[in-house]
């Protein structure tokens, strides 16, 4: 009976030792379990009372194979999966299969959003010494041109309907709020200070509070009741505020802007009409009333312009091959 080697694959964004219950049991009637260096995963097996021994690269495939008949090993692999010793016992087997049974073996997996675990790292060492020089410079006001372009990208990805061009920009995206949360960790003086674990329990939390038709008793018959429910739930939290334009950026492009202050102003039953003192104020108003004709009717005024102004865009180059 051929020998049977386990490929015990585990997943290094999961703290170590934290196994599922079949690869405990693999470990734990294993004549023997090897791997190719210590790890934190080889370390807390060891403290299981399971011995784990480090072989050499240019040894492992024969002392694998060399297993008594019958016997299990398992092979504790590192978080590449150790694809050069794969292939090397692929490599013989291919030639000589009766020498052993292989299996692979999950024993933990990457939780959902454990990726996001590695751009934190990756971050932490971009700004830490001996990291990116230009990334060590930055600071939040300096981040803002990217943070407004990405943001811009990831809209014209979404225009082109191009998924794997919207997945590139909307790690873009994600950079700038890593970057955005690690700066602000850097000044350990600082009594402002947070980190990207509170930036994400904020949002979780916000979430939860502002979602009690999901996760807690309250009912809701349609999406805008949830969003009625959402501003209400806002209102509360934000007590202190005494305008309905509190809260809206001003930075915004004015489109937007002049859209968001009309919904804010409509859902608090307050209408306004300054006075036109002079020419631009005047050709705002009138602009201003397109932005009102364009909600009323259910359109987005900023997507509108956007369509019609990428439409023209498109007629202009066709013109250009028909005039040159």
């Amino acid at each position: 009976m051929a020998p049977r080697i386990v490929l015990l694959v585990t997943s290094p964004r999961l703290p170590a030792g934290l196994l599922s219950a079949d690869a405990w049991d693999a470990l734990r009637s294993a004549k023997a379990v090897f791997t190719g260096a210590d790890s934190a995963q080889a370390s807390a097996i060891r403290r299981s009372g399971v011995n784990v021994t480090v072989l050499p690269a240019d040894t492992a495939t024969e002392v694998l194979l060399s297993t008594a008949d019958g016997a299990t090993t398992v092979w504790l692999a590192a978080p590449d999966g150790d694809p050069a010793l794969t292939r090397r016992l692929g490599f013989r087997l291919a030639k000589e299969p009766r020498l052993a049974d292989i299996e692979l073996l999950h024993g933990s997996w990457d939780p959902p959003g454990g990726r996001l675990l590695d751009v934190v790292s990756t971050m932490d060492v971009l700004r830490s010494p001996g990291g990116c020089p230009w990334d060590a410079e930055q600071d939040h006001e300096s981040l803002l041109p990217y943070l407004v372009e990405e943001t811009y990208e990831v809209i014209d990805a979404v225009h082109s309907g191009d998924k794997s061009h919207l997945r590139e920009e909307l790690g873009d995206l994600l950079l700038q709020v890593v970057f955005h949360a690690r700066m602000a960790e850097d000044d350990p003086d600082d009594e402002t200070r947070f980190t990207i674990d509170d930036v994400s329990g904020d949002l979780v939390a916000k979430l939860i509070r502002r979602h009690p038709h999901v996760f807690s008793d309250a009912k809701v018959d349609s999406a805008d009741q949830s969003l009625d429910n959402w501003e209400a739930i806002k209102a509360e939290e934000k007590p202190h505020r005494e305008s309905s334009m509190d809260g809206v950026a001003m930075a915004q492009p004015a489109l937007p802007l002049a859209a968001k202050l009309q919904s804010r102003a409509s859902r608090a039953g307050v209408t306004a009409s300054p006075e036109a003192t002079d020419a631009d104020l005047a050709l705002g108003a009138e602009m201003f009333a397109l932005v009102a004709k364009a909600r009323e009717s259910g359109v987005d005024p900023e997507l509108a312009l956007r369509k019609y102004a990428l439409a023209y865009a498109e007629a202009v180059r066709e013109n250009e091959k028909t005039t040159s």
